[in-house]
C-alpha cells in the first residue's frame, strides 16, 4: 500500500482516475487505474469511489496495488483434438471456449497448458508462455491451430501462413 496521497489546490475539481495517471510517483495508466478504482483498491478518505470521482479539499486518497501474479507454465492433463502430427507439427482442433495461451484472468486450463502436458518440446519463437503456438484464435472461436515441435517449422509455418495464394 502506498501512503496516503495528498492534493495541491489546483488539483480540486478534477477527475481523480486523471490526476492519478499524471501522478509519477505512481506510474499507472489511466486504464489501470480505472481498474483499481472498480476493484475497490482506490480509496478516498475511506471509501471506494468511482472512476469519475472528482477530487475535493481535504480529500486523503489511498491506492492498493496489488502484487503482481507471477504466471508459471503448468502443464496440465487437457484433452486435445490432434487431428494431424508429424515430427515438425500439429495440428489441434481446438474447441470454443478454450484459451490458447495463458493470460491475466486464464493462467491454466488453456490449449498451451495442454500441450506442456504433451510434450516439452515445442519452438520457443514466440516465447516461454507461448511455446509452439504459431497463430491463435480467439477463445470463443473453434478451428485449426498450427503448433510448431521445433523453431524451424515454426519460422517456416509463418513464411508459408504469410505468403499469398498465387493463380
Amino acid at each position: 500500500m502506498k501512503e496516503p496521497l495528498t492534493f495541491t489546490p489546483e488539483a480540486v475539481g478534477q477527475r481523480l482516475d486523471k490526476w492519478l495517471a499524471e501522478q509519477d510517483t505512481l506510474d499507472l495508466t489511466r486504464s489501470v487505474i480505472q481498474t483499481r478504482m472498480e476493484q475497490g483498491d482506490v480509496t478516498v478518505n475511506g471509501a471506494a469511489v468511482s472512476k469519475n470521482y472528482k477530487i475535493r479539499s481535504g480529500d486523503v486518497v489511498q491506492v492498493v496495488i496489488p502484487e503482481p501474479v507471477s504466471l508459471e507454465l503448468v502443464p496440465e492433463p487437457i484433452p486435445l483434438d490432434i487431428v494431424y502430427e508429424d515430427d515438425d507439427v500439429m495440428v489441434i482442433n481446438k474447441k470454443s471456449g478454450v484459451v490458447v495461451h495463458p493470460a491475466p484472468g486464464n493462467y491454466s486450463g488453456t490449449l498451451v497448458n495442454g500441450l506442456m502436458y504433451l510434450s516439452k518440446d515445442l519452438s520457443h519463437v514466440n516465447g516461454e508462455f507461448r511455446p509452439g503456438i504459431v497463430h491463435r484464435i480467439d477463445k470463443d472461436t473453434s478451428g485449426l491451430l498450427i503448433v510448431a515441435k521445433n523453431d524451424k517449422a515454426h519460422r517456416l509455418s509463418l513464411i508459408h501462413i504469410s505468403e499469398p495464394t498465387r493463380q
